[in-house]
């Protein structure tokens, strides 16, 4: 049996973990786990396309066959919520740009997933973690909840990139978005 690569994402805008794990059966393995910074400096569409670049070139140098993004719970503030919003909107095109097939969790799914209670606390996510891929060497908390996310999603069942393996391989694409133009030519 063939193992599946996935890949999970923790979005945000000055910082998005990612995690790549190896599904193998029930067995998981860990392969790399990061960090993409933005730089604050630098204008919202300028960090955009920053993590833009960064989450593609993880996809590109790590293959992964399906994709998995937290949601992203309300802030109380609300011009962070929208970036936030922002980042994991970009956090879910890159994946699907690549072909990949992109799931969804919520924070309260990857804890029960994970340690098995929805309301675990980070202390106890991370303790799940060292015993779920031994020897881990986690890059930082935003790492971490990557790795937590595609652990998430391979016992969500997200190892069905062969699905979307099989239809790439058959030469069927997928529809792109209808474009309607209203106004008169000159």
């Amino acid at each position: 049996m063939k193992g599946q690569r996935l890949v999970g994402f923790d979005p945000g805008l000055r910082k998005t973990g990612w995690g790549i794990i190896d599904v193998q059966g029930s067995r998981l393995s860990h392969v790399a786990n990061g960090i993409i910074k933005t730089d604050n400096s630098l204008s919202l569409a300028e960090r955009l396309v920053q993590l833009y670049d960064g989450l593609s070139q993880v996809i590109s140098d790590w293959e992964p066959v399906s994709a998995a993004v937290e949601e992203t719970f309300v802030n109380k503030n609300p011009n962070s919520t929208l970036k936030l919003g922002q980042a994991r909107g970009i956090s879910l095109l890159v994946p699907a740009m690549a072909g990949l097939p992109v799931s969804e969790y919520s924070p309260n799914h990857i804890k029960k997933s994970v340690v098995g209670s929805g309301h675990a606390g980070k202390e106890q996510v991370t303790a799940m973690l060292g015993i779920l891929l031994p020897s881990v060497k986690i890059n930082g908390e935003d790492a971490g909840d990557a790795l937590a996310v595609a652990i998430c999603h391979a016992h969500s069942g997200g190892a069905h990139g062969r699905l979307s393996e099989a239809i790439g391989n058959s030469g069927l694409k997928g529809s792109g978005a209808q474009i309607i133009m209203k106004g008169a030519k000159a």
